[in-house]
């Protein structure tokens, strides 16, 4: 059109032009409306926790956790998130100090949920958790997670040296109780090789040591600590078949004369354990040991032999 003389190049320019600014204001105002709506979700959830009943602290002032020994009974535990829908039902177990325990089950069965129950970041609905026969809400909340010491699957280091963070659980640890502390982690020959060994720097990201070594040095730290009883929550689901059988040494180092619970999907590392639980949908459907379970021939021993399916199907 331009060539026909029908229309200037000028004209074209102006029509873009004058396209942009109808349609720019269109944009601002979508952009606009969907900070809005986060906003609003987000004032939600701000006033959702406001809202929420103040803690009270129902310790009794002259417990303290020095002289606990690591046995736990869970008698009649119910609980869930919201009255409307109970996630744990009914539940009763009896361990033994150091006895390691496994829970195992299905995503969305209850087991991490045990846990929390466990530490106090939840209460139970009804019925009550014993530690040593003392009801763990008699303990003030920080005194009681002192008796634990968690490993999780995703590992948390901060900015600073190595020693700081192995330090982390218990700032008053001497050099000697650190280094000895990294050696049962199997991290202490890493650590060496590292330009300035303890001394050593970690980044803000922690970027410069991998997911395996960030795992034994969150292992040392528990070590340090010395707690009576410990929790692994997945601690080596992403870690290589390598690095996990030196985690698993580093762990098995750790559980020595401790109680232990084990949150485990990949069932191969738990063989050993003292007692397994099988949790689904809230309850504990099953227990028993490895050999046991496997002779009900139920729920527990198809779950372990599904995943011995899905590793030959892979090999194949």
């Amino acid at each position: 059109m331009a060539i026909k003389g029908t229309i200037t190049v000028g004209n074209i320019q102006s029509f873009i032009q004058y396209n942009k600014q109808f349609t720019q204001p269109i944009n601002q105002i979508s952009q606009i409306s969907a900070t809005l709506q986060s906003m609003a979700a987000a004032a939600e959830r701000v006033f959702d926790f406001l809202e929420q009943p103040e803690e009270i602290e129902t310790a009794k002032e002259n417990l303290n956790n020095s002289n606990i020994k690591g046995n736990i009974e869970f008698k009649n535990v119910n609980f869930g998130y919201n009255t409307e829908k109970t996630v744990i039902n009914d539940f009763n177990a009896k361990i033994k100090e150091g006895q390691k325990i496994a829970i195992v089950g299905p995503t969305g069965a209850g087991k991490t949920t045990i846990v929390k129950l466990l530490m106090r970041f939840y209460d139970v609905t009804s019925g009550k958790i014993l530690v040593d026969d003392y009801n763990i809400k008699d303990f003030k909340r920080g005194e009681l997670r002192k008796i634990f010491g968690m490993v999780l699957q995703d590992t948390w280091l901060f900015a600073g040296t190595v020693k700081d963070n192995i330090k982390y659980g218990n700032e008053n640890a001497t050099d000697d109780e650190v280094i000895q502390a990294a050696k049962a982690a199997r991290v202490h020959h890493f650590i060496k090789t590292l330009p300035n060994g303890y001394n050593s720097i970690l980044n803000e990201e922690t970027s410069n040591v991998s997911a395996g070594q960030k795992q034994l040095l969150t292992i040392a730290r528990v070590i340090l600590a010395n707690p009576k009883i410990l929790i692994l929550d997945e601690a080596t689901s992403s870690i290589d078949t390598r690095t996990e059988i030196e985690i698993q040494k580093a762990m098995d180092n750790l559980m020595k004369g401790r109680t232990s619970f084990i949150i485990a999907h990949r069932l191969s590392t738990i063989k050993n354990a003292d007692l397994i639980l099988v949790m689904n949908h809230g309850d504990i459907i099953e227990q028993g040991t490895h050999k046991e379970l496997l002779n009900k021939n139920g729920f527990y021993a198809n779950l372990y032999n599904s995943q011995f399916e899905e590793c030959n199907d892979e090999i194949e």
